[in-house]
């Protein structure tokens, strides 16, 4: 099968971070920013992104443009005869269908805010009214599925346009508008009565505020918001020739998603400051927290439904991005011409995701951890806090390993063409302090994870200890 290529640079630079840039900056880091006291979360997110996220996305562009395969041939191409790296090839691909499987339910929400807003449904009603909506929504089976429904064939008819006509070209049009929106969205908040407050919270730490948790907090986001660990980056590397060293690319593509999660934070918490609303309201922060905001501004309808539509273009890249991912990893295994590949798995998307549909209705009564928990928590579990993470080591460990890729092969092949390079200097980093916060990431996000009411593995084994 003849290997697709993208038609150019910013082509590769715009769909990466369109993969990186999804509900992990626009729902997820507001909220965990919110709750983990503002501007000290930011601080260390940041951190984070350079010391953990950047290395690890140079380590996945590497293996995709070195092997020219999609996650599960990667390690094909590049093992030693015997080894049994590629184990971790499938791995990925299941991880990929895992995180689609409650990523488009979330991605359906927007969507069906986007469209109650444009419609006038959200505007004009009580406060009480407005708050209702969200569970109301969660509530009915028929909408729940409907929109997954719609985002799952969405992304699968772009995908079936082939790379260069459909991803690249849907994903670069969704990018520019995604980028336009959120300048005028900004603006607009930095006009409201709250600006001033909002963005002290926001942006100015408070070093008391950090604590073992928004540490916890920061490093899975870091993983989370690139959607590193599973291969996602790495299917693109093997897109692209060999004009441009990696770390340059990657560099590029980290600004701009930074750049997206920071201003989706320019555009709430103003908000939040100006209209009364708690910006530690958690997962809801975007749904219900900024439904009353849009509900009591003036031309509240049309600011709320360029705000969604910005929310839909952004989840829609990542899952645009992702869709391809799996899309690439099947046809490798299967042989078939992309046309089958989108119709066999586009069915199987929407079938797998039907659980988290129904998590919140059909399925209510599973509750997998604490009170309140749902299927979409389970999944999120175990995307985050284990298949991330771990996948993130195994790529890392094969690179810098003699019994894998090897460091002087992955560096080679990082460096070649023009722009920043990795430096040899690195090697101890790469090789030893990289994997080891790696693993503290995945040892304490597993210890302090809430897996029932009052219970954590850490404050058990403190209970134990005393």
């Amino acid at each position: 099968m003849e290997r697709e290529r993208l038609s150019s640079r910013l082509g590769f630079i715009l769909l990466s971070a369109g993969c990186a840039i999804g509900v992990g900056n626009v729902w997820k880091f507001p909220w965990m920013a919110g709750s983990n006291g503002g501007g000290a979360f930011v601080l260390i997110y940041l951190l984070f992104l350079v010391v953990l996220g950047l290395p690890v996305m140079v380590v996945e562009f590497s293996l995709g443009r070195a092997s020219q395969s999609s996650p599960v041939g990667i390690y094909q191409k590049l093992q030693k005869p015997g080894q049994k790296w590629h184990i971790h090839g499938y791995a990925a691909l299941v991880a990929n269908f895992l995180l689609m499987m409650f990523y488009t339910s979330v991605t359906g929400w927007i969507l069906y805010y986007f469209v109650s807003f444009l419609s006038g449904k959200m505007t004009g009603i009580t406060n009480d009214a407005s708050a209702a909506l969200f569970p109301s929504m969660l509530s009915n089976p028929l909408i729940m599925v409907g929109f997954m429904a719609i985002v799952v064939v969405l992304g699968f008819l772009i995908l079936s346009f082939g790379l260069q006509k459909g991803v690249e070209k849907v994903t670069k049009y969704m990018m520019i508008v995604l980028l336009g929106l959120m300048v005028v969205l900004a603006i607009n908040s930095f006009t409201l009565s709250g600006a001033k407050e909002g963005l002290t919270f926001y942006l100015k730490p408070d070093i008391s505020k950090i604590t073992g948790s928004v540490i916890v907090g920061a490093m899975t986001q870091a993983f989370f918001t690139l959607s590193l660990g599973i291969g996602s980056m790495a299917i693109f590397g093997s897109y692209i020739g060999k004009e441009r060293s990696l770390m340059g690319e990657s560099i590029n593509i980290l600004v701009l998603d930074t750049f997206v999660a920071v201003v989706a934070g320019l555009i709430i918490f103003p908000a939040c400051f100006t209209f009364d609303v708690e910006p530690g309201a958690g997962p809801s922060l975007l749904f219900v927290a900024m439904a009353k905001v849009f509900n009591n501004m003036n031309g509240g309808r049309w600011w709320g439904s360029l705000f969604f539509m910005f929310m839909f273009f952004a989840a829609m890249s990542t899952i645009v991005a992702v869709f391809e991912n799996i899309l690439a990893c099947v046809r490798e295994i299967t042989g078939w011409n992309r046309a089958k590949a989108c119709v066999i798995c586009g069915a199987a998307l929407l079938v797998l995701s039907l659980p988290c549909a129904l998590g919140f209705n059909v399925l209510s009564g599973f509750v997998p951890f604490n009170s309140g928990s749902s299927v979409l928590d389970l999944e999120d579990f175990l995307v985050s806090y284990c298949l991330l993470p771990l996948g993130a080591l195994c790529y890392v460990l094969f690179c810098v390993s003699k019994k894998g890729w090897g460091f002087d092969n992955f560096l080679a092949e990082a460096n070649a063409g023009k722009g920043l390079k990795l430096k040899k200097w690195m090697r101890p980093y790469m090789t030893y302090v990289l994997p080891a916060i790696i693993i503290l990431v995945f040892v304490i996000g597993i210890l302090t994870f809430p897996f029932a009411d009052n219970f954590t593995i850490l404050d058990w084994i403190k209970g134990i200890l005393k």
